[in-house]
């Protein structure tokens, strides 16, 4: 079985930074993309960042320049440097991977239970 663990939410005045760490454990040949999602009150989840196997790195438009995805693959983590943070931002934070169990299967979708960060004004 895969889990995934975040680690690192909490409470931070706006204008503060965080770091989110997800670890990733289980049966796993690769995981070929994490990402993290939030989700506020009220909201929908969105796609916060994406790192693929090989670093390449996507945000949405509301955290560009501010959030900075990383992973490193020999310990099955990625993280989520969160800078310049704002009222916003909180939310639950989700990470997300996309893995494989061996390298005869297809990727299977895995979620984090999920992480809250809030930003006091």
């Amino acid at each position: 079985q895969v889990q995934l663990v975040e680690s690192g939410g909490g409470l931070v005045q706006a204008g503060g930074s965080l770091r989110l760490s997800c670890v990733a454990s289980g049966s796993i040949f690769s995981i070929n993309v994490m990402a993290w999602y939030r989700q506020a009150p009220g909201k929908q989840r969105e796609v916060v960042a994406i790192v693929t196997e090989g670093g390449s790195a996507n945000y949405a438009d509301s955290v560009k320049g501010r959030f900075t995805i990383s992973r490193d693959n020999a310990k099955n983590t990625a993280y989520l440097q969160m800078n310049s943070l704002k009222f916003e931002d909180t939310a639950v934070y989700y990470c997300y991977a996309l893995i494989r169990a061996t390298m005869r299967v297809s990727g299977v979708d895995y979620w984090g239970q999920g992480t809250q960060v809030t930003v006091s004004s």
